[in-house]
Formats: C-alpha cells, sequence, structure tokens
C-alpha cells in the first residue's frame, strides 16, 4: 500500500471515528462541541484527500476501498448515535443502511461482469448533504431544522440509491 498523502487522510478519518464516538459518549456539554469539531475535520479529510489524490495523481487501489469504507463508517456512527439519543427515526438509518448494502452489491456483481460503476453525482451530493446534516444535528438545532436534516438524508440517500440502480439496470440482464 503506497503511504500517499491522501491515503494518509483516509487514514486519518478512520482514526478520527472511534476519537468521535468516545467524545459523543461522554455527558459533558462541551464535549459535543468538541466532537462536531472532530466531525468536522473527518469531513474535511474526506474532501482533500480526494482532492490530493485526483491532481497529484495519488489514486490508489487502497484508497478506492478505504475513502468510501471511511466515509460510510464516519456516517453510520453518527447516525447510530442519533439513534440511540433519539434524535433520528431508526428507520431512517434502516434506509441508509440497506441503501448502502444494496449499492456494495451492485458494484459487486458489475465488477464480475468486467464493469466498475464510479460514484454518481447523487451519491457525492448523498454524501455531502448528510454530512452537513450530521453536523447540523451535532450542532443542536431546533426540532424542525433536525426534522428537515432527517429527510433531506433520506430523501438524497432513496434518490442516489434509485439512480445507481436505473441507471446500471443492464447489470442484471442475463443476455451475455
Amino acid at each position: 500500500m503506497p503511504m500517499t498523502t491522501a491515503n494518509k487522510l483516509t487514514l486519518l478519518r478512520i482514526l478520527l471515528i472511534p476519537v468521535f464516538l468516545v467524545l459523543m459518549y461522554m455527558t459533558f456539554p462541551a464535549h459535543r462541541l468538541v466532537a462536531l469539531g472532530v466531525y468536522i475535520l473527518a469531513c474535511l479529510t474526506d474532501y482533500l484527500d480526494g482532492y490530493i489524490a485526483r491532481h497529484y495523481h495519488q489514486v490508489s487501489n487502497f484508497g478506492k476501498f478505504a475513502d468510501p469504507l471511511a466515509d460510510k463508517c464516519l456516517v453510520m456512527a453518527a447516525l447510530c448515535i442519533f439513534v440511540a439519543e433519539g434524535s433520528l427515526a431508526a428507520w431512517i438509518l434502516a434506509v441508509v443502511l440497506l441503501r448502502e448494502f444494496a449499492v456494495s452489491g451492485l458494484r459487486m456483481v458489475a465488477v464480475e461482469e468486467g464493469r466498475v460503476i464510479a460514484a454518481a453525482w447523487s451519491g457525492k451530493i448523498k454524501t455531502a448533504s448528510t454530512m452537513v446534516c450530521i453536523c447540523l444535528i451535532l450542532f443542536g438545532v431546533p426540532g424542525w431544522l433536525n426534522t428537515v436534516c432527517q429527510w433531506v438524508i433520506l430523501v438524497t440517500t432513496v434518490y442516489s440509491g434509485v439512480e445507481y440502480f436505473w441507471k446500471n439496470k443492464d447489470v442484471f440482464s442475463e443476455k451475455k
């Protein structure tokens, strides 16, 4: 595994996840703001590692695997905590998990056919809007804005999942 700058940033994001979780489980209000800072830093590494990988030709197989995994782990960690504390409906987390597993499965089937399904813009918008909504919920927005954030997460998740399957429906075609 080449230890490029982009890969180091991805590893940093992975290492920030347990730090975020520990801070979220501490009961002092100041810890939540520190957790928000850690979460924002982790989100920034997501943007930065992608930028560096593309612009400085540091794209690697490790990065292709670890970057989306780190994103999913970071987002799922926050969403699971929100469900546990009652600030996110559990069924929304279930929809998010279903979409992630389904798209990953679609990609695995496509790989067997020699195809690569790249990240779609709707998937990037889903990730970015989800990360922003998580930051807002962490910040402690009023109930109505929390509800808006939940709906944004839900709608972008469902839309991007449907788009992946619609644009790649031929992956399931039996005609070869």
